[in-house]
């Protein structure tokens, strides 16, 4: 992030704007929605900019610039069109440390203009650092398209509250979810639709609910396999809300900048064959948390209920009699199949889709593997490529053919993600080869070919080196035996 975003105060503030034509009306148009004291200097200027120094509203000095000009400014614009001029204004901004923006000119500023979403006293601010000001425009356009028209006056009813809510309420959560319903539920609906009696019964009703002590809850929230675009809106709100995040190992850290900056993150990750948080650990946080009045979003990969032991937490909130939710997230499988556009279900030919787990706490998988390998099922193992000896293995001895497809998915959505397409025969191999680890998704049964598709180009193919046909089948099993030892 080069350019720091602020908000500045303008109030009574001197505001020098350098220039006449259409670029600096544009400027003073923004300035004058604040409080500054505008003055534009320009030895010609637009219709509209000598009528708004006829009605007082700026002030114009009808010359050329000059340093001295700059003197008893707050910030300074340049938008003369002449190149030579602003380089002049922006020397002499720089010359006396006071910020300048030269328009469409980000080398000689420094600060920059962002896209503006004005919903006073809301105000969105955009920025691409200069980059891509279109993006911006897009940016803004949704999120115009998004917040009400008259969103501000809620902004403002909730100003003109402050005082009265932190007197009535004095402990901070307990605050922190008033507001929460207050802006989230029938109190903003009331005052967004001018209903001003109606706004009072709801923030009265409230605030006497609100001197109650409230006590705390846990959300079980998916966070999908890694990239945050994939979070559900909900997840996004149990995040804003939670005064505490329990955040697992595989849960991408981009993930966090979604939360409250003053939320707590406590993380217990568990790392395999490393160093890990137990879960009987984990549940003493999540009660100990919640039992403390705290809203606590406990952070998982993926969806809470695969594979994410979310039974344990449940049961140990429940006996503790704390309310707990859980928020669905997108699921490896279905992720990583969806980002090398991998179908995992085909009419007539694919008709049973598992999901199994290849961890276990001791060695014995316990999976059925004559029904993974039926006519028609396809399958996804989680957490597999530690145990792909054994699972490939028990697949062969179930019957499997050898040339069975197998697509493995590493950090399906993130940054590092690789995915290669290889055989039943060669997957120990491929995952040995290739150093291919946690977290992946491992698709057995599914290839693009059954479905009239074209293998990705981004996906790569492992196929180890047979030996002559002739002796093929023998050596073939001979490998797959030290394969497996």
């Amino acid at each position: 992030m080069r350019y720091f975003p602020v908000f500045a105060d303008l109030d009574n503030a001197n505001v020098l704007v350098v220039g006449g034509g259409e670029q600096a009306a544009q400027k003073a148009r923004l300035l004058l929605k604040t409080a500054a004291r505008v003055k534009l200097v320009s030895d010609a200027a637009t219709d509209e900019l000598r009528q708004l120094g006829k009605q007082g509203a700026i002030a114009i000095v009808a010359r050329r610039f000059e340093p001295a000009d700059a003197e008893d400014a707050r910030f300074i614009f340049a938008a003369t069109g002449d190149r030579g001029l602003d380089r002049m204004v922006a020397d002499a901004a720089r010359a006396r440390g006071l910020p300048v923006n030269v328009v469409d000119a980000p080398e000689l500023s420094t600060f920059i203009m962002p896209a503006i979403v004005d919903r006073a006293p809301v105000t969105v601010a955009i920025g691409t650092e200069g980059a891509a000001p279109v993006l911006a425009r897009e940016i803004k356009t949704t999120i115009e398209a998004l917040l009400p028209a008259n969103l501000g006056a809620l902004a403002s009813r909730a100003q003109s509250l402050r005082k009265l809510v932190a007197k009535a309420i004095p402990d901070a959560p307990a605050r922190r979810r008033l507001w929460e319903r207050l802006l989230q539920g029938p109190f903003r609906r009331a005052v967004l639709s001018g209903e001003a009696a109606e706004a009072d019964r709801i923030l009265g009703a409230e605030l006497e609910g609100a001197a109650t002590p409230a006590g705390g809850r846990v959300a079980l929230v998916g966070c999908g396999p890694g990239d945050p675009d994939l979070l559900t809106l909900k997840a996004l709100q149990r995040l804003q809300e939670a005064d505490v995040l329990v955040v697992d190992r595989l849960v991408n850290p981009q993930v966090l900048d979604y939360a409250r900056r003053d939320a707590e993150r406590i993380f217990v990750g568990k790392v395999p064959g490393g160093p890990s948080t137990s879960q009987a650990e984990i549940n003493r946080i999540l009660v100990r948390e919640a039992r403390a009045g705290k809203v606590v979003a406990r952070l998982k990969g993926g969806d809470p209920l695969i594979f994410g032991r979310a039974a344990e937490e449940m049961a140990a909130l429940q006996r503790a009699g704390i309310p707990v939710e859980v928020v669905p997230g997108v699921t490896a499988a279905h992720a990583c199949a969806a980002r090398i556009g991998l179908p995992m279900t085909l009419r007539e030919r694919v008709r049973q889709f598992s999901v199994v787990t290849g961890a276990t706490a001791d060695a014995d998988l316990g999976l059925d593997w004559h029904a993974l390998i039926a006519k028609g099922a396809a399958f996804a193992i989680y957490m597999g490529v530690g145990n792909a000896p054994v699972i490939r293995r028990n697949l062969l001895a179930a019957g499997a053919d050898p040339e069975t497809p197998v697509v493995v998915v590493e950090n399906g959505t993130r940054e590092a993600e690789r995915a290669v397409a290889t055989s039943l025969l060669d997957l120990t191999d491929c995952v040995a080869q290739l150093e291919l680890a946690h977290p992946a998704v491992i698709f057995v049964g599914l290839d693009w070919s059954d479905a009239g598709l074209e293998q990705p180009g981004a996906v790569m193919s492992y196929r180890r080196q047979r030996q002559p046909a002739k002796c093929q089948a023998h050596s073939n099993l001979n490998a797959s035996a030290k394969a497996d030892q």
